[in-house]
């Protein structure tokens, strides 16, 4: 299918050297979802770690007609990071996150634009999020919140009062307006765990609207082993109870402030 470039967009795609089972089937898929996109893209932004595996894998991909611009990251190579240096890089008026396991609706982008174009004191769209297992089993559904009335007075717009209340939110698959992220200070590093509640406890707070488009935009391959939340709830950086706590706590401390400042959890001696 040809692309067409009529949603002046960047899609942020963050690639570390840990190249799990299956990665290169996955992330042609992701690839797949921006090739197949009712309304095209601007361009696909890679921001990859500097290993020749990975690097590698990336020469064999097919990018279709999709104008792609590859960032080696010499920094560090966290998911923030990663997504805030393809965030500087990008050259379109909003961006997009896309993981490389997961996939667009091939009419998302087509959705935002009419929403952008209707509701032009916006600069967040959330989209309804599938959450799949990693055999592909349907697990539920995120950012469907934003719709709850016992939460919400303002149906469709997640606010600061919505979140102080839930926390379970999605970033990836969101079209955010480049400036808007990054005078906001994007996403904190130094957060685990509660990075996105805290970058969206952050927006809201200074008055940023954000949407949700009432349309399945995304597909989310949640807690895929080796993945950013798999590793904190089975894998290696596995946190104690009372670190979850702490970083919950800690979003909610943090988002008063637009830098990044260093956060770090002490464990409790006896």
């Amino acid at each position: 299918m040809e692309i067409k470039n009529n949603f002046n967009v960047s899609v942020i795609l963050p690639l570390s050297s840990s190249l799990v089972k299956s990665f290169e089937d996955l992330l042609n898929k992701s690839i797949k979802s921006l090739e197949n996109q009712v309304v095209g893209i601007n361009e696909l932004v890679i921001v990859h770690s500097k290993e020749e595996s990975l690097k590698n894998v990336l020469s064999n991909i097919n990018f279709g007609e999709l104008n792609v611009k590859m960032v080696e990251n010499e920094g560090p190579t966290d998911f923030a990071s990663q997504v805030n240096l393809g965030a500087k890089e990008a050259s379109s008026k909003w961006i997009s996150i896309l993981e490389f396991d997961d996939e667009y609706a091939s009419i998302w982008f087509k959705n935002v634009n009419r929403f952008v174009n209707a509701h032009t004191d916006v600069d967040v769209f959330l989209p309804l999020v599938v959450d799949i297992d990693d055999k592909g089993v349907f697990a539920g559904f995120t950012n469907e919140a934003t719709f709850a009335v016992s939460l919400n007075s303002e149906m469709g717009y997640l606010t600061n009062d919505v979140l102080q209340a839930y926390q379970n939110f999605q970033s990836s698959g969101m079209v955010i307006k480049k400036d808007t992220f990054l005078e906001n200070g994007g996403l904190k590093p130094s957060i685990k765990l509660t990075f996105v509640y805290e970058m969206f406890l952050r927006l809201t707070y200074n008055s940023v609207k954000i949407m949700t488009i009432p349309r399945i935009g995304y597909k989310h391959m949640n807690m895929r082993e080796g993945s950013i939340f798999w590793n904190y709830k089975f894998g290696e950086e596995k946190l104690a109870d009372k670190e979850v706590v702490f970083w919950l706590e800690s979003a909610k401390k943090e988002h008063f402030f637009t830098s990044d400042r260093n956060i770090k959890y002490e464990p409790e001696t006896v």
